[in-house]
């Protein structure tokens, strides 16, 4: 998807709140300024208006995306009703939720629902909230089923994001920023422009680094006695106390982008992206927002609640010198490394067929050392992880362009892929100075895990105009795709008692088919009014649990327990798009119901720390949106914009684990299938995470002239969420309340642009927004009880001034 005209100031024309409208200027006397500003999108890998696009898709200019500072998936997400992101620190990474329906994030192995696409190539690690997120041309957000044009685990809803490619004439920008919460500065270059008649390159390079933080870390030093199951001695050690505030990130990123257009058949696209991001604590936004008697489990002076406040100490020493990849000075941390190759190609044959190539390779790794029960107190756990990512894939298309009434598209995707993963864990105080290498001493548990995959996915569409109104369209892809796999504990301390397998390896060796068709009716009712039915599937590949944990008696006690199936959607939408009042009001309708068969979904049981994958037997969504914009003639510069969601997303079938301290009489009384007597409880007709029923945005910006050349804007977004519960196994301690934020950005900028002032404040009402839960660890402590609700945790309000210069 792409806007049509750098001067538009359009956002999220569908579903999302209000952005900075353009100035128009009459070019003559008979020209009106303000109105609505056409946005063109290629959701459909064609070129085509917004408006005549049946499928449900939202956009942020680029002019939106730099007046908001939106450079991340979190901050797309504080824009847009419905759709959560949770950054977490072990596992996957994120938990992507959209519409009620996501993915969890404590296992590394399940891919997300809502697919993130960056120019045009599929990411499906939750780690990928760490890429380098700038100098971006536009964002699209598409809900529901999407996998005819963007593959295989586009079950939720995809992400599109497209980064911004060299202009046609020298331009270099520089930027300062600093955020006064977290005191952070930030740098920022561009240069871009022409070669030569056919050659544009572009290099955007962002440097940021923190002083301070958003959340405030009141661990206290606490004793760690380490047993030593060599000598049957205890060895008293420390684990001092981290007051740093959080996450006291240091950030660069880089991207070079190169066009090549030798003739006016072929367009060539290289970017080359590099991102190293450090953070000073791995789970930085881990609060504890509710636990029994207002108190840590573990910690009494832990004070639960709606705050920004985490207790988590450094490594003791001996562990800080002994675990691998641990800092020496016992810091704790996360390390995100990633560089990515990209070549887009586009080559027209003849009149009638486009020939497109787009190539990837990409490459991350992340190593992290944290305080594995989130909370400061005696002999607590603390583990190191290294895993990483690579993967490489090529996806052709060939699309006709006749000028009759039937068109096509044909393609086909491969991929390979392989997933590495290692981590040492040190819990209960365990050592062995007897250990066969002097780094296992300190190591409770040690994992070491791996995922070979391939995919061979061919797909097309066929659109046949019935009349000069009507339009048939028709696809599918096929998925073929082969994972091998394995796990195993290298090592455990013997003072564990043979409760996890030593060395017995854990294999999988899957093979996955599945088709994805689609199909979809329009009728242009009037040049103004396009109304769409459509029928959708998609399909998300099953998998291998890598960051699991291989118990003697746990669930099945075999190496099927890391093992999941293919997550399904099928159902249908239908909508209204309208262009009324003479270009002034953009006014849309859809409607949708879809069922998810196999949802995939994983548990860790906190009193145990295990870790359960499973397949959910079904859920569904249904609901409405209505989405509007307002840009009228008589107030030039003026827009207003909003939306109102109703959405219900609940599981039809699904028997699930149950929650930390929920008894019989709570409704602990059945098994979950499938396993070794894991305790059960039926959550049918309860709701899915994140699934507020109701949302909405509204807000109203202005961009107009002081004259002399200078120009001015202010926005004012709101979004409101309607109640929800936090967890995916209806936990009725994990529910949220209702909450409304606002946003605002006010500038002021020169003559042509060349420097500009702005002022961005964000979360205004400082809301506790959770986007994600996992029960405390070793919790609940006590009969009873149940345990402590460790939310991720969004950004408290925030306040930031950035100068921007400009050169042409």
């Amino acid at each position: 998807m792409r806007i049509k005209t750098l001067a538009s100031h359009i956002a999220l024309a569908m579903g999302t709140t209000l952005s900075f409208a353009p100035v128009l200027h009459a070019a003559d006397e008979g020209q009106r300024a303000g109105g609505l500003e056409e946005i063109i999108v290629t959701a459909r890998k064609r070129e085509e208006s917004l408006q005549d696009a049946p499928l449900t898709v939202s956009a942020i200019s680029q002019q939106r995306i730099e007046k908001f500072d939106v450079t991340s998936l979190e901050k797309i997400a504080a824009l847009s009703p419905q759709f959560f992101v949770g950054r977490s620190s072990n596992g996957s990474g994120a938990q992507m939720t959209l519409r009620g329906i996501g993915s969890s994030s404590t296992s590394i192995g399940i891919e997300q629902s809502v697919a993130v696409v960056l120019d045009g190539v599929y990411y499906g690690q939750g780690r990928v909230l760490n890429e380098g997120m700038f100098d971006l041309a536009q964002i699209e957000l598409l809900k529901g089923p999407q996998s005819l044009f963007f593959g295989k685990n586009a079950t939720a809803g995809v992400i599109s994001i497209t980064t911004a490619k060299p202009t046609q004439e020298f331009e270099a920008t520089a930027k300062v920023g600093y955020e006064f919460e977290a005191e952070q500065t930030r740098f920022e270059g561009i240069v871009s422009g022409p070669l030569s008649d056919t050659v544009g390159a572009r290099l955007a390079v962002r440097y940021s680094d923190m002083s301070g933080g958003y959340f405030a870390n009141k661990s206290t030093e606490q004793p760690y006695n380490a047993f030593d199951v060599a000598t049957s001695t205890v060895n008293p050690y420390i684990a001092p106390a981290d007051n740093r505030d959080a996450p006291g990130e240091e950030e660069t990123l880089a991207r070079l982008t190169l066009t090549v257009d030798p003739n006016d058949d072929l367009s060539m696209t290289f970017m080359a992206a590099v991102t190293d991001t450090e953070v000073s604590n791995s789970s930085w936004n881990y609060t504890h927002f509710n636990c029994p008697g207002g108190v840590g489990g573990l910690n009494p002076n832990l004070s639960c609640g709606d705050n920004f406040v985490i207790t988590q100490n450094r490594m003791p020493a001996p562990l800080a010198n002994s675990l691998p990849y641990a800092r020496s000075n016992g810091d704790l941390f996360n390390l995100y490394e990633s560089y990515s190759l990209t070549a887009n190609v586009e080559y027209r044959i003849g009149d009638n067929f486009t020939l497109a190539s787009v190539t990837n390779y990409q490459d991350n790794e992340n190593t992290f050392g944290l305080s594995g029960d989130f909370q400061s107190f005696p002999t607590a756990t603390f583990a190191t992880e290294k895993n990483a990512w690579n993967a490489f894939s090529e996806e052709l298309r060939l699309t006709s362009d006749f000028d009759g009434d039937f068109n096509f598209l044909v393609g086909i995707l491969y991929q390979e892929t392989e997933r590495t993963f290692d981590q040492w864990v040190a819990t209960a105080g365990l050592m062995n100075s007897a250990a066969p290498d002097p780094s296992l001493v300190h190591v409770a548990s040690s994992k070491s895990s791996f995922t070979d995959g391939k995919t061979i996915s061919p797909f097309f569409q066929l659109n046949w105009q019935l009349s000069d109104t009507v339009e048939v369209s028709a696809g599918a892809r096929y998925s073929d795709e082969t994972k091998k796999s394995e796990f195993v504990h290298p090592y455990n301390n013997p003072g564990l008692g043979g409760i996890w397998r030593e060395n017995e390896v854990a294999r999988g060796d899957q093979s996955f088919e599945e088709w994805s068709p689609e199909a979809t009716l329009s009728w242009q009712i009037n040049d103004d009014i396009l109304g769409y039915v459509a029928y959708k599937t998609a399909y998300k590949s099953g998998g291998f649990s890598n960051s699991g944990i291989f118990s003697a008696d746990f669930m099945g006690g075999s190496e099927s327990d890391f093992l999941f199936e293919p997550e399904t959607a099928e159902g249908f939408e239908a909508g209204i798009k309208s262009t009324l009042l003479d270009n002034q009001l953009r006014l849309n309708f859809t409607l949708y119901k879809y069922t998810y068969e196999n949802l995939q979904v994983d548990f860790f049981n906190s009193p145990t720390f295990a870790f359960i994958t499973l397949n959910v037997g079904e859920a569904a969504t249904k609901g409405f949106e209505l989405d509007l914009e307002y840009a009228p003639f008589d107030i030039a510069g003026l827009t207003l914009r909003g939306s109102v969601a109703y959405n219900k997303a609940e599981y039809d079938d699904f028997i699930s684990p149950c929650w930390g301290g929920q008894t019989a009489a709570m409704g602990c009384d059945t098994t979950v299938p499938g396993t070794n007597g894991t305790p059960g409880q039926d959550i049918s007709g309860s709701s899915t995470a994140m699934a507020p029923k109701r949302s909405a945005s509204m807000g109203v910006s202005y961009d107009g002239s002081l004259g002399n050349g200078l120009s001015y804007g202010i926005a004012l977004d709101g979004i409101y969420s309607d109640d929800y519960n936090v967890s995916a196994f209806a936990n009725p301690h994990a529910a949220r309340d209702a909450y409304t934020t606002w946003d605002a950005s006010v500038y002021l900028a020169g003559t042509d642009d060349r420097w500009e002032v702005k002022l961005l404040g964000k979360n205004l009402t400082d809301e506790h927004i959770v986007s994600g839960v996992v029960d405390g660890p070793s919790t609940p402590v006590a009969g009873g009880e149940y345990a402590d609700q460790l939310g991720f945790t969004s950004l408290p309000r925030t306040f930031a001034v950035q100068l921007t210069a400009r050169f042409r």
